[in-house]
């Protein structure tokens, strides 16, 4: 019960918070700067207000407290450790888009300042979770339904690269309306029943708090979007995905839930590699992976719908995969 009223109160203040957000950042002139190599019909979003994630932070923030006070008084902060986590490349995010504003540019932040902000916020997590007893160095295999025990020290490493990693990759694959909104639907509902399944009820309102908040951004973030999430939201929910599933102590199961992040980032990797190596040649017609899709005649609305829809069934068996824990 707590769950359905966290998702019903995330919902609602994200909505109610976007229809006063979305005029502000108008008058602030806070537009999305796009970039030239991009596909030329993009340009005609040129000036859409960014650092919309604002709206879904505040708003599972919000029903995070209200919910989650129980089990912040006996003690348990788990869900409050991921969010903050989450927050901390929020703010990473935030600082980044501040910059592009600021100077009307699409650049912010260096890449090594980015980098080891992200290391930091992520070593720093490891170790709460180590100390709070939510993460062990035992590795859950899903399917298999078995642990493989690695050295604490190997672990840190493997974690600090799979956080890294997952949070850039998400930050990738919002490159269209709604997309990474659409995509991590599905991965906070897979979060939620997983959560509920092992009796992890604080971070089930947590799971349930942040699917309430994206469908209240999708309102506004659905093709033609009236607001983009920015570095701000799409950081943050990069440090969502990978704190969950780190707090439920099945770091591997972003394989699957993060196919789609992992493909963008793939794409883009290879693009990047192929075309120095043969001095200008491309294996996609455009990197990352939705833009090699959309310029192959793909609307947004398919790309949302496919890219979610592969989500969607990938979780499903991610859920078969671990519900025999």
């Amino acid at each position: 019960m707590r769950a359905i009223i966290s998702f019903v109160v995330a919902f609602a203040a994200t909505v109610l918070i976007g229809h006063f957000l979305i005029p502000w950042l108008r008058a602030l002139k806070a537009g999305q700067t796009i970039k030239e190599i991009g596909p030329k019909w993009h340009m005609s979003k040129q000036g859409t207000p960014t650092m919309g994630g604002l709206m879904f932070i505040a708003g599972s923030f919000l029903a995070l407290v209200a919910l989650g006070w129980s089990d912040f008084a006996r003690g348990d902060f788990g869900a409050l450790i991921v969010f903050c986590f989450a927050l901390v490349f929020g703010v990473i995010g935030f600082i980044d888009d501040y910059k592009k504003v600021r100077y009307h540019q699409n650049e912010g932040l260096t890449a090594a300042q980015k980098f080891l902000l992200q290391l930091v916020a992520a070593i720093v997590f490891t170790l709460l979770l180590r100390n709070t007893g939510y993460l062990n160095p035992d590795l859950y295999i899903p399917f298999a339904n078995v642990t493989v025990e690695i050295p604490w020290a190997v672990y840190m490493v493997f974690a600090a690269f799979v956080m890294v990693g997952t949070v850039n990759a998400v930050n990738i694959t919002d490159g269209v309306d709604g997309l990474a909104t659409g995509v991590t639907i599905p991965v906070m509902v897979f979060y939620l029943a997983t959560a509920l399944l092992w009796d992890y009820t604080e971070l089930g309102v947590l799971s349930a708090a942040m699917l309430g908040g994206l469908l209240g951004f999708l309102v506004y973030n659905f093709h033609p979007a009236k607001v983009f999430m920015g570095d701000t939201g799409s950081l943050f929910l990069g440090g969502m995905v990978c704190g969950l599933a780190f707090a439920l102590d099945m770091p591997l199961i972003l394989i699957l839930v993060g196919i789609i992040y992992i493909a963008e980032t793939a794409s883009d990797i290879i693009q990047v590699t192929y075309f120095k190596l043969t001095h200008g040649k491309r294996i996609f017609r455009m990197a990352p992976l939705h833009h090699h899709f959309e310029m192959g005649g793909w609307s947004e609305y398919k790309l949302f719908a496919v890219f979610t829809g592969i989500t969607a069934a990938a979780c499903v068996l991610a859920y078969l995969g671990v519900m025999g824990r």
